[in-house]
């Protein structure tokens, strides 16, 4: 709370400098979260990485020039504490609250505006591989990934140990132009830092397709309930269901980003934006219909154990019938009595024998002409 408190009352200063203040020299964590930091003018980096601070100072200095238009810094850091993130927060006048959240992580997805900052929450899911799924298999990772959008920054802040953005950042440089996404500015980099994520769910939603068909067929297949374990169903819909509550609540943010009252993103972005609601809503639709799925199978499953253990309780009572015949003929004959006339007869005991035969074998085959056996 220490660092919320000196927080707010760094955010009140700045607002009071007015916008250059914000890039006053203030006290600066140690940094070791900081996984690259870079300055961008008209879509290039400038230089090499830097400090957070020494980013700050570039970025002050184009404004100064007359092509400044573009200038940004972007700061990537990864899972930082609280006095690592302290300095950076108080030098761009990040808001307390959006603080709280970057630092501590376990958030749900979002997209917030703090006077003129854009403050979004991703979920980052990643597939995990497995040669077969058990009641105990890890289908899906999720990590954080949060995003602070300035007028001339952006800070990433990334929480697990998937989901680098190493990758997009030089794909991005490598088509540094004029034309290119980093001409556009920050804006720009939010929309290619969502449409990465929101690309990473198209990808985990065809593997978990895999599943979901395997399972299917383990439901349905002629062994039905004996081959299919409803412990792995489960375990699915689990995991299904957190990869739900990474997509669906992202949804209407990404459709607020494409509309023509967001002013914080430029107009010319926003038809970007709407191209990433669109793949979100898809990857939505598929992800609603895993789990509805799966509800299905489940039920599905457990009906066929229940037929599965009517059928055995059938067999059983149907075999208890037919031994219950020659258990029942051999108890009356295995009576004491003097005078049982069937004791001193010369074929009794063939005629027994045969008697008990037949019925059995009566029994046997009206059992099996009735699905009994």
């Amino acid at each position: 709370m220490s660092m919320i408190n000196s927080l707010r009352a760094a955010v009140r200063t700045n607002r009071r400098r007015g916008a250059t203040g914000a890039y006053d020299a203030v006290p600066e964590g140690s940094g070791s979260a900081v996984v690259d930091c870079a300055v961008y003018q008209q879509g290039r980096r400038n230089g090499e990485t830097c400090s957070p601070r020494e980013a700050a100072r570039r970025v002050k200095a184009a404004h100064q020039l007359p092509d400044s238009e573009g200038s940004f810094s972007w700061i990537g850091l990864h899972e930082p504490t609280e006095a690592e993130f302290e300095g950076i927060a108080q030098r761009f006048g990040l808001h307390p609250l959006a603080v709280e959240d970057a630092v501590h992580a376990h958030q749900r997805p979002k997209v917030e505006r703090y006077d003129d900052v854009l403050f979004a929450v991703f979920k980052t899911i990643r597939y995990v591989e497995h040669d077969q799924l058990t009641p105990t298999s890890e289908v899906v990772e999720t990590g954080e990934l949060m995003v602070f959008a300035g007028r001339d920054f952006v800070i990433t802040v990334r929480h697990g140990g998937h989901g680098s953005l190493q990758e997009l950042r030089h794909r991005l440089e490598a088509d540094a132009d004029e034309a290119g996404l980093l001409a556009k500015g920050p804006a720009a980099v939010l929309h290619a830092i969502a449409d990465h994520v929101v690309d990473n769910y198209l990808l985990v939603a065809e593997r978990l397709q895999n599943d979901v068909d395997e399972i299917e067929y383990g439901v349905f297949s002629a062994k039905g309930a004996r081959s299919a374990d409803v412990g792995r169903v489960y375990q699915l819909k689990r995991e299904v269901l957190e990869f739900k509550r990474a997509v669906v609540p992202l949804l209407r943010p990404m459709q607020q980003l494409s509309e023509p009252l967001q002013r914080l993103v430029d107009p010319e972005m926003q038809k970007y934006f709407r191209d990433v609601a669109d793949h979100l809503a898809r990857v939505t639709e598929q992800v609603h219909g895993f789990d509805e799925l799966l509800n299905s199978l489940l039920q599905a499953n457990l009906a066929q154990v229940s037929v599965a253990q009517n059928e055995d309780m059938r067999k059983i009572t149907a075999w208890a019938a037919i031994f219950a015949v020659p258990t029942m003929i051999t108890g009356v004959y295995g009576m004491n009595f003097d005078y049982m006339p069937e004791l001193h007869h010369k074929y009794g005991y063939p005629m027994v024998l045969g008697a008990i035969a037949l019925i059995c074998v009566g029994m046997y085959r009206g059992f099996r002409r009735n699905g009994w056996l």
